[in-house]
């Protein structure tokens, strides 16, 4: 019988990764990434953030797993991506909208008056229904909440509509200026 033995390689250095952070079932960015084409403001012109997406520390604990999005009673909500709407209903005291996309994530936008229906196919952009009057959290202002998730783990939605990457300055050149 004979015995193999192997000394495992190092990854190159771009295949390495450190992470000190906890594991969480919450989903946010960790790496800034360029946002995904096909993704869109569900809310336009695009609106201003009223409360950003706050990542819980455990699964358990308080954070805003969403954002909410300035807009007026009765303005147009829009499919952020290409999708199937899966729910249309109330949940608690409000109404809400649901799409599954081909990427896995599931888009939830409330308080909505849908248009759409359970199992229709909605395309980036379409008009699925209306900002409701009076059933934001965000009283007495209006305001659109958009969650997504992947799977059970929530995710920023402004990582999908925003290139979140550092701005690289590049040194300045007087020649270069010239031509």
């Amino acid at each position: 019988m004979a015995m193999l033995t192997a000394t495992p390689a190092a990854a190159p250095a771009e295949a390495r990764t450190v992470s000190a952070a906890p594991a969480t079932r919450v989903a946010a960015a960790a790496v800034p990434t360029p946002a995904p084409r096909g993704w869109q403001w569900p809310l336009q012109p695009r609106p201003p953030v009223v409360r950003p997406f706050d990542a819980p520390e455990q699964l358990w604990s308080a954070g805003h797993r969403g954002v909410d999005l300035a807009g007026p009673p009765g303005a147009p909500v829009r499919s952020p991506a290409a999708g199937i709407v899966v729910f249309v209903g109330v949940v608690v005291d409000r109404p809400v909208l649901t799409i599954a996309h081909a990427d896995g994530l599931r888009t939830s936008l409330e308080p909505v008056v849908a248009s759409a229906h359970r199992g229709d196919h909605v395309a980036a952009g379409q008009v699925v229904g209306r900002l409701a009057h009076g059933a934001s959290h965000c009283s007495p202002a209006s305001c659109l909440h958009w969650g997504v998730r992947l799977g059970e783990d929530y995710v920023d939605p402004l990582s999908l509509v925003l290139d979140r990457r550092p701005s690289i300055l590049l040194p300045f050149s007087p020649a270069a200026a010239r031509s």
